[in-house]
């Protein structure tokens, strides 16, 4: 894990109102951070390794962070550093363990381009343990992944936050636990921070469709709703090792009727099982709330003298 480190904004670009078609992303930004390679790109942004060489010349002997700008597709948008922006604004918000800790917003003034700088994270994503174990995963480490995840997404809830495009290849396990991160397609709940851009989803539909609530598929507003979908098949796929429905979006499977024949894992403790259903449910109304699953997911398995005596 790298320490955190104070950064300062090259503001040297004037908005005049005009549309500014940005240049490539540079190997050095503002001076001051040097790119080294990319880790990785998703729906709307690009993620690279960089080394902050203002640390280094300060003797730091970890001087990488990642840099996050976004890709070329999304950086020709009018609006897209306000975009950009608007992620900084929701995730710096955020200060849990278990959330992505970020360290500015920056823009360039020779590429035009704004970016976030951030933790730099080694680990493996939860795509690549879903993958590792195909029958999904023992219960004692599900467990302690569930619920790490759900208190930082609970958490995020509770500060008004919502993520907006929750999947495995979003949550890594780091060194030191894991990170939820890439708040990039996320929004304010309600009326909260009213001052920042909002998304226009009927333009822009980045999310990954099988982790979509069927709502959002529909064109309905993301809500916390949406996001408790997105993390109940995250979960069943770590306790399966598939997908709920067959990596099918909840429109396809709902006129498949799948959520009938639906089954609890194996690896999943039975006591946990109704409150994962709820959650994966079609009809938002119906879905259990982050917190519940939580609760859920954080209690133990009832044991053996406990199932004896609840059955009379």
């Amino acid at each position: 894990m790298n320490a955190p480190a104070k950064v300062a904004e090259d503001t040297g670009a004037k908005d005049t109102g005009q549309i500014v078609t940005p240049g490539p992303v540079p190997e050095l930004l503002s001076k001051r951070y040097r790119i080294e390679r990319l880790l990785g790109v998703g729906g709307m942004g690009a993620v690279y390794r960089a080394r902050d060489l203002l640390r280094e010349q300060f003797g730091d002997p970890e001087p990488w962070i990642a840099v996050k700008t976004l890709n070329d597709s999304f950086a020709e948008y009018p609006d897209a550093n306000a975009l950009l922006y608007s992620e900084f604004a929701l995730t710096s918000r955020l200060h849990h363990a278990h959330v992505v800790q970020l360290h500015g917003f920056h823009t360039d003034s020779t590429c035009r381009r704004a970016y976030i700088t951030m933790e730099l994270l080694k680990g493996p994503t939860l795509d690549e343990l879903i993958s590792a174990h195909p029958d999904g995963m023992p219960w004692e480490q599900l467990q302690e992944i569930a619920i790490a995840l759900l208190q930082a997404l609970a958490y995020a809830h509770a500060r008004g936050v919502l993520h907006g495009d929750l999947k495995p290849s979003n949550v890594i396990i780091a060194d030191d636990g894991l990170r939820l991160f890439d708040f990039g397609l996320g929004q304010a709940i309600g009326d909260k921070l009213p001052g920042l851009p909002r998304l226009s989803r009927a333009r822009i539909a980045a999310w990954t469709p099988r982790y979509a609530a069927l709502e959002l598929l529909e064109g309905q507003p993301l809500t916390a709703a949406a996001d408790v979908y997105a993390v109940a098949c995250v979960l069943y796929e770590l306790s399966s090792g598939h997908h709920p429905f067959s990596r099918m979006t909840a429109r396809q499977a709902k006129n498949m009727q799948q959520d009938k024949t639906l089954e609890r894992p194996q690896r999943l403790p039975a006591h946990c099982w109704p409150a994962l259903r709820q959650a994966l449910a079609f009809d938002q109304q119906q879905r259990i709330d982050s917190q519940g699953l939580l609760t859920a997911f954080s209690t133990a398995s009832p044991t053996l003298l406990q199932r004896l005596f609840g059955r009379r």
